[in-house]
């Protein structure tokens, strides 16, 4: 578990690293618009995940959700 511990802190220095020295030039807007972006891309990854797991299976099924949706 040390060794994996190590691991992540070092890779988490890595990445780090150029945001640090953005922040340190006064350019800390764009560390959060490339976050941004990526919370971007992986909430429409999860989006496109979710639609085709409630992808009716049949026809059958679509009009007996529209049915019961109906007032």
């Amino acid at each position: 578990m040390k060794k994996t511990y190590v691991i992540f802190v070092g890779v988490l220095i890595i990445f780090a690293w150029p945001f640090y020295d953005l922040y340190q030039r006064q350019l800390g807007a764009i560390p959060f618009l490339l976050l941004a972006v990526f919370f971007l891309v992986v909430t429409i990854k999860e989006v496109k995940r979710f639609k085709q797991n409630n992808q009716p299976k049949s026809k059958h099924e679509k009009k007996e959700k529209i049915k019961r949706n109906s007032r």
